[in-house]
This record gives C-alpha cells, structure tokens and sequence, in this order.
C-alpha cells in the first residue's frame, strides 16, 4: 500500500514542516527496527521507551520521513521532519488515513470499564454474528475478523494495528466492530482517527494505580473516551455506578443508562441465579442465560441495550444472547470426573474478586465451603495486594494465596503483602502455597463432595510469566488432570512449555 505524505497528515495539526510533504509512504511504523526505504516513522514518547531516540537508526534503515514533537539536533537534508504536539495523536490520525478512514465504514462500539470489558464485548459479537451480521472484534482474548482469529497482545492494539484490522473488517464486508478500550489505550491515543458509533461504560474501581498513580487520574482516563464522542453517538451507562455522572460531565453523545437496580432506559432484574445459569426479566420479558451470576447479569443488559440502540431486532438479539456460552475464563465451570464444583474466573481487581465472592456464596449448598485460590501480579499495582488478601480471608471459608504471574518479583514477597491485609481472626483459614499448580492440587484434596473451588486471577490466560518468560499454564486442564477421569499425569501438563 502507498500512500502520498500529504493525504497522511490530513486533520493533523501540523507543527512545523522541515523539507518537502510530495514524498510517497509505503509504510508506517513507530518502531525503528520496522523502518524500510520510503518508509514514515513516528516517535513515539512512551512511558518506558523515547521513540526520538531512535530516529537517527530509522533514518539509517531508510526512513524519508520523521514526525516528531522534539526536532533532532541533526537535521539530514534529503528528510523531511514533521513537527507536532502529540504523535501518540498523530500516528492514530495518521494510521487511519493510511488505511482510507475504515471506522467511517463500519459502526463501532467501544466498552470500557474496570471489569466486564470482555464479556460485553464477546457478547456483543456472538450476538451479531447469531443474528447474520459480519462483525469483528477487538478483546483481551483474541482479535477477530469474521471467524478469523487474530492474537491479542494488549486489551486494546496499537493504532497501526487497530487500524490494519478495521481495514480487513471493511474489506470482507463487516458492519459492525466492538472492542474494548482499556484506560492504557485511551490515554496513549489508540483510539485516536477512530470514529464511534457508541461507547459503553460498565464500572470502575480500584485497578491500574502503578500506571495512573491515584485513582482520579484513572477516572479521567476513562473520562477522555467519553468526552471525544460526537454527537451523532450514544453513551450507555452504568446506572449503579455513582461515577458514571462524572464520566458523562462533557459528553455530546445521546445519554442512556442502564441497571438491575435503579430506574433506567433498560433495566433488567434477576429471576433465578445457579451455577447452570440464570434468569432474567429483560426487555419486558423472561430469558435464560447460560452465564452465571449478577456480574454477568448487568453485562448481558448492557449487551442488549447497546443492540437496542443499534437498532437491531428486539427479539432476535434475545434469542441471540440466550445461546452464547459462558465466556472464556469469566465465571466459567470446570467440567470434570467428580463432585466438586471449580470455577475459574479473571477476577484480579478487588471489586472484582468481591463480587465473585458474592456471587458464589449466594449458589451454594447449605453445609458447603467455598475454598478461593488467588495471587497477585508482579510489577503492577501493589496497593491493591492487602486489600485482596483481606477480601480473600473475611469471604472465603479457605482463601490459598499463590502465584500469578510473578513476572520479576519474588512471589513469596507477593503473597506476603497479600498477608499484610488479613485480620487476625482469619489468619488460620490462610494458607500459603507458592507453587500455583500445587495450590489447585491443594485445594482440590481438601475439598468435599458439596464445596466449591475458585481458581481466580488468570481466566483466560494459558500461561505463567516468571522472569521474562511464559511458561505454558491451563487451570482447566490441571483440574480436569486431578479431578477428572483423564490418564495423562498431573505433573505432565504442569510442566508442559
């Protein structure tokens, strides 16, 4: 794909232009290492890496042009050298204008929020393509096209990659895109060059302190997505979050709520909640979903009030929902050879913990335990640690702190600040078993027939980061391994890279 200079700059508020803007791009990257001949490289201020320290080597691989806030000391005749205020703004700009402005194609919707981001989103796309749409996706999971998958390294991609796959989804003919948008990506302009069809805000509580360090800053991130929508868009909010005021301050957007609580635009109630799935009262009539329990209660009714504002079939986006199945590693039941009940979840929030808790505890058995095993990422936020393991302690009748991606931290020292929050009373329903898969084990041989096991932090993902590297890591599988009725030996899939 070429593209002339002076069609990529449209809608960027150019600073200062050093040489000529008639030069042909055939690509564009903000990584140095990616810089071929003709190629237009941005440099990008990140929080851990200064691309303007990099121009002289993307210049060296052939770049021709260089948009950057800061001009080099060293300006090189035959380059030509843009000058802006943000190039996190402009490469989003830019990266849509390399691609022929795909988002004008497509109506997309952005879901943000602490926890729920996922299931909304995955919900949102099963229930459209059920319905004979093509869609595409954009999740913590996975990326899709259609059926097509693509791997997802970042909740939301960068520009160039949002942008690359907006344009596929045009290409095979998609209407519609949902995607998450994290507070990282909406704070380093992602999003930027992306026109919306709507936004939809679940909750937000305390998460991604070591990033936004307090959590006004964190509201404000979230805030940003809301106050960049155009009129024309709407915004679905959660009604049971005091926050979602704030959020809507300077929004343009059509203002819509909704809540399993409070009055609202749509409101949903609960019937029945097991842990086969649950019934609601929505949309003016009864429907059984397979998910389970309150949280995903209020995912599915923002699900179906953002299809109702799409103008998509009442009925059919029921029927739709009805048949999705849980999604992967939110609240998701182990199936297994005996009669104790696992569920795996990707709770790793406080709040987010505290309702599964709540949730579960609600399901269970007169006489059965629930027994939770958690731990805490390393390198990431740390004041969150206590908080947790008080939670853990006060609400589960065992709580075994183990480890979650340690990453660069002693694990031992994880679980230690985990131990700073628990109540003197609950110390002896603690236990502390470093080895995560060891603490499933654990917890499985402790359990009776009725209790129920929580294996929470992880969900979706297949792996265990130590040191820089990912070892292969699948909870399903090491339960079914230890529960099941399967031959492969427990110590096998451990160990498996």
């Amino acid at each position: 794909m070429m593209k002339n200079l002076q069609a990529l700059l449209v809608d960027i508020p150019v600073q200062k232009v050093l040489g000529r803007t008639d030069l042909p791009i055939q690509v564009l990257c903000f990584d140095s290492r990616k810089a071929v001949v003709d190629s237009c490289f941005v440099a990008i201020n990140g929080s851990q890496v200064d691309g303007h320290h990099y121009i002289a080597m993307a210049i060296e691989a052939g770049s021709s042009v260089i948009v950057c806030e800061r001009l080099p000391h060293s300006i090189q005749a035959a380059v030509t050298y843009i000058a802006v205020a943000s190039t996190l703004s402009a490469l989003g700009i830019m990266a849509a204008n390399f691609y022929d402005q795909p988002s004008k194609k497509l109506k997309i919707v952005a879901v943000t929020g602490t926890n729920g981001k996922t299931t909304v989103v995955h919900l949102l796309y099963n229930m459209v393509m059920k319905m004979g749409y093509k869609v595409g996706m954009f999740s913590t999971i996975y990326n899709k096209v259609l059926d097509q998958t693509y791997p997802a390294s970042h909740t939301t991609p960068d520009a160039l990659q949002l942008q690359s796959l907006l344009h596929r989804m045009v290409a095979v003919g998609c209407r519609y895109c949902f995607m998450e948008a994290s507070s990282h990506a909406i704070v380093q302009e992602r999003l930027a060059g992306i026109d919306l069809t709507g936004a939809i805000f679940t909750n937000i509580t305390h998460e991604h302190l070591d990033y936004h360090l307090d959590f006004r800053c964190y509201i404000q991130a979230k805030k940003k997505l809301f106050d960049g929508l155009p009129a024309t868009a709407f915004a679905l909010m959660n009604q049971q979050d005091r926050n979602s005021a704030i959020l809507l301050q300077n929004c343009k957007a059509k203002k819509f709520t909704f809540s399993l609580q409070d009055a609202a635009d749509f409101r949903g109630k609960i019937i029945t909640n097991t842990l086969h799935g649950l019934e609601l009262e929505i949309g003016h009539q009864s429907v059984w979903f397979q998910l389970i329990g309150a949280l995903n209660a209020s995912n599915l009714l923002a699900a179906y009030g953002a299809s109702q504002l799409l103008d998509l079939n009442n009925q059919k986006s029921l029927i739709s929902l009805s048949a999705i199945p849980p999604i992967l590693g939110r609240i998701n039941r182990v199936r297994h050879g005996k009669p104790q009940q696992v569920i795996i979840d990707y709770a790793h929030t406080p709040d987010a913990i505290q309702k599964v808790i709540a949730t579960l505890r609600s399901m269970l058995p007169a006489g059965s335990r629930l027994i939770t095993i958690m731990g805490c990422g390393g390198n990431r936020d740390q004041q969150k640690r206590p908080i947790i393991g008080k939670i853990l302690s006060q609400n589960s009748d065992m709580a075994i702190f183990t480890s979650d991606n340690p990453r660069d931290e002693d694990p031992q020292e994880i679980m230690h600040s985990m131990q700073q929050g628990v109540p003197e009373t609950a110390l002896p329903k603690v236990l502390h078993v470093v080895d995560r898969a060891m603490a499933i084990k654990t917890a499985c041989l402790l359990a009776h027939s009725n209790d129920l096991i929580l294996i929470a932090g992880k969900g979706h993902q297949h792996y265990e980061e130590i040191k820089g590297i990912k070892h292969y890591f699948c909870e399903e599988q090491i339960v079914q391994e230890i529960l099941g009725d399967t031959k492969e030996g427990f110590c096998r899939v451990y160990s498996k890279k």
